[in-house]
């Protein structure tokens, strides 16, 4: 017998996909765990020993939100202003070293012959704060003479785009007493800026497994951070880029339901109520498929070896509606689902599916 002290309740800001998958990993674990509406007319019965963490980076003053932040177990909550921000998300990556693409804020006076001058002939803008899945970013083309959007500027940082060779990911998780755990690097294939998929653990990138530890160590350590974080990566070669950071639970990091004895969402929860930590056992080679913009097909549920979750949201094009997770140590199960899957999507999937294919 212990006399630990579990949290009476884990309430999530945000009642999306990733709140009601940290609620699901918490069942095992008896655990209760609120995904709450930010816009709720009725406010949350917080008490004294409840924890309260967060499916989003940001969100707006709203009478629940407001009740959250004020409670005094809200992991992170200084971390969520920081990283939300892009301009200051920017400057700790250069503050700690930890390298990311050149940018510079877009302030009243900016131009664009003056970026491109500082940042190169194509530079991307991005919203210092939402923006998601390819939203609130625009090219600067020096060549085509583009434009900065009239109300971008103090809006909006610039960064010089960089030639990369792959996206990858990597997450990770800290715990209260600062023992870290990592998964393995993840490829990820991103197209008009929304995941389409992933591949994980991947052969070809072990071997920058160490340094991308390294920067997501470090980040841990100094935000004092609890719970887990993601970095999307460029890979240049044999070197790490940081392009974004993500306080939370992330899509690239779905295929550890199927493919790791902790998933992301159980570590989260684990590292909330102040659980014990350890490392997560990698079963198998792993894909994961996002089901973008796609009606609900049951006979997804009898590709063999497949794991569909199904977010219950309205359909809507380009709308993340929900995954299927693939894990195999056996490479021709995996080829001989993800090829029964192929006629059950629509064709625009079929560049994705070739994808996923080469790097198994």
């Amino acid at each position: 017998m212990t006399n630990d002290v579990k949290p009476q309740k884990i309430w999530v800001l945000g009642d999306g996909q990733l709140g009601a998958m940290l609620k699901h990993a918490a069942m095992p674990l008896n655990l209760t765990v609120e995904p709450i509406d930010i816009n709720a007319t009725e406010l949350p019965n917080l008490q004294p020993l409840d924890r309260v963490t967060a499916e989003r980076e940001q969100w707006p003053d709203t009478p629940v939100t407001q009740a959250l932040s004020e409670h005094p177990h809200f992991l992170n909550k200084n971390t969520f202003s920081t990283l939300a921000d892009r301009a200051s998300q920017k400057s700790l990556l250069d503050e700690l070293k930890i390298s990311t693409a050149p940018w510079q804020k877009v302030e009243v006076s900016t131009i664009e012959a003056t970026l491109h001058e500082q940042l190169g002939p194509r530079v991307l803008l991005k919203r210092r704060t939402g923006g998601y899945d390819g939203r609130g970013q625009h090219w600067l083309k020096q060549a085509e003479a583009s434009k900065i959007p009239a109300d971008w500027h103090e809006q909006a940082i610039a960064e010089a785009a960089i030639d990369f060779d792959e996206e990858v990911s990597i997450i990770g998780v800290r715990g209260k007493n600062g023992d870290c755990f990592f998964y393995p690097l993840t490829l990820n294939l991103n197209t008009d800026g929304i995941l389409m998929a992933t591949v994980s653990p991947t052969e070809r990138l072990s071997h920058l497994q160490a340094a991308a530890e390294t920067m997501l160590k470090t980040l841990l350590d100094h935000l004092d951070y609890v719970g887990v974080l993601a970095i999307e990566l460029f890979r240049l070669g044999d070197t790490l880029m940081v392009n974004e950071l993500a306080p939370r639970v992330h899509n690239t990091g779905h295929w550890t339901q199927a493919g790791a004895s902790i998933s992301q969402f159980e570590y989260h929860v684990r590292a909330v109520a102040d659980l014990p930590l350890t490392a997560a056992i990698i079963k198998a080679p792993s894909v994961m498929v996002n089901l973008i913009g796609t009606e609900w097909d049951k006979r997804w549920l009898g590709v063999k070896g497949a794991e569909v979750y199904w977010y219950g949201k309205s359909h809507r094009p380009g709308r993340k509606l929900g995954h299927i997770n693939i894990c195999s140590g056996d490479k021709s199960l995996l080829r001989a689902s993800l090829e029964e899957l192929r006629g059950l999507l629509p064709e625009n999937y079929a560049p994705c599916l070739d994808w996923v294919l080469k790097n198994i």
